[in-house]
């Protein structure tokens, strides 16, 4: 009896149990969470862009609106012209004022005139368009009572403007503050 092969008494080799998925190994948490993270930035830099895309096209809607309130007003046979360039030039004023407090209201815009108005357009935004006659009808417009404007002029420089301002919101990510857009672009322009 003893003398019978010790080895054949054996159990056979048992296999351990499959690697389950659950619970993952803690660089796949980490991972996880990252990739979590990436993905909050990535979406409120997309909603933050697109909010400031909407509120660009509602300043060049309002623009928009100008133009054709100057056009309608200046191809009636009785309208006044004169009365027709200088409410246009008051509007156009008053859209790029908005903007302008949208984008910087600590620096007051609503309160600048004349040549204080020109400088802010001029450092504030791009008014590489803005040549000394359109300065000149933007600085005196709402006191003049006749003005020869070049109304499409005025509508490119305006509209470059205010696409400035808000194509440099959106590639810096920041507004005027330092803070990031996609917390501080929830009002409307």
């Amino acid at each position: 009896m003893d003398s019978a092969d010790p080895l054949s008494q054996l159990a056979d080799i048992h296999l351990p149990e499959p690697i389950g998925f659950w619970p993952p190994a803690p660089g796949w948490w980490v991972l996880l969470i990252l990739f979590a993270i990436l993905c909050v930035v990535f979406y409120r830099r997309h909603i933050a862009t697109w909010k400031q895309k909407r509120i660009c096209s509602f300043a060049l809607r309002e623009l928009d609106k100008c133009v054709a309130e100057f056009r309608r007003a200046s191809s009636a046979a009785d309208s006044d012209m004169d009365a027709a360039k200088l409410n246009f030039v008051n509007e156009v004023n008053a859209v790029l004022r908005r903007v302008a407090l949208k984008h910087y209201p600590q620096d007051l815009p609503a309160s600048l005139g004349g040549e204080h108005w020109i400088t802010f357009l001029r450092h504030h935004g791009d008014a590489s368009l803005l040549d000394e006659p359109l300065a000149h009808t933007l600085s005196q417009g709402r006191f003049a009572r006749h003005w020869d404007v070049d109304d499409d002029a005025l509508y490119r420089m305006a509209h470059q403007w205010i696409t400035s301002l808000y194509l440099a919101r959106i590639a810096s990510g920041k507004d005027s503050a330092g803070t990031p857009t996609s917390i501080a672009a929830t009002e409307h322009a």
